[in-house]
């Protein structure tokens, strides 16, 4: 397999923000947030090359994702490029003390148009299902959904995702009759767009070293829309 090449300043329209101790990019729908031995392109490496060039580093750069979403899915990702600031963000997501905001258009009206999920998931053959809290290793799933549009029988729902499981978004919306547009493992549709229509618009966490909130947010321009 050749190897991957990254050109740094593609990268630049994507930087949501940037310091020494974090960087947070808005990535594509259809790329890999790490490598994870695939060989294939990925955010992250694409990322330490940006690094690289922006400090003008000759060895070895420290970047290091904080969080992940699917590679279908759109939106913040998160990177440390420092290991205090790794250490400190971690501690946020295993606490819960960050928000995470999405966006995902849906199949059907939800009825009622807020509400909020509360689930057992299990994690088998690259699926979250839906299960008893009394199956072993099965993990409690919250969110707060609210609806914000609705088009051509589809709807646009703000999701307030309390606890941060694999698939969560994706297998409690389609458990409920409503799975993300594109989401063909989850039961919808195929669409011409590369990806599903899920988007993590928004994110509130406490900056590792000035202890302060900061909240990284998608631009409108770049926000999801449905074009299915």
């Amino acid at each position: 397999m050749k190897p991957t090449h990254y050109n740094a300043a593609d990268l630049d329209p994507l930087i949501l923000f940037a310091d020494n101790h974090l960087l947070a990019i808005n990535k594509p729908a259809a790329l890999l947030t790490q490598d994870s031995g695939t060989g294939r392109k990925n955010l992250e490496d694409w990322a330490r090359e940006w690094v690289r060039i922006d400090k003008q580093k000759s060895g070895n750069v420290f970047l290091h994702a904080v969080h992940r979403i699917d590679k279908d899915v759109s939106g913040i990702v998160l990177f440390a490029r420092t290991s205090k600031a790794l250490a400190r963000l971690n501690q946020e997501i295993r606490t819960h003390a960050c928000k995470k905001i999405y966006h995902a258009w849906v199949h059907g009206i939800p009825n009622p148009a807020t509400n909020k999920l509360h689930h057992a998931l299990i994690h088998k053959n690259h699926r979250a299902q839906i299960s008893s809290l009394h199956t072993p290793d099965a993990q409690e799933a919250r969110l707060h959904y609210q609806t914000l549009q609705t088009k051509e029988k589809t709807a646009l729902l703000k999701i307030d995702l309390e606890t941060g499981r694999y698939h969560q978004i994706r297998a409690q919306l389609a458990f409920i009759g409503h799975p993300i547009l594109g989401d063909t493992k989850y039961g919808a549709t195929p669409r011409p767009q590369p990806g599903i229509a899920l988007q993590h618009i928004q994110l509130q966490i406490n900056h590792p070293t000035q202890r302060k909130p900061i909240t990284i947010t998608i631009p409108k321009t770049d926000q999801i829309g449905n074009k299915s």
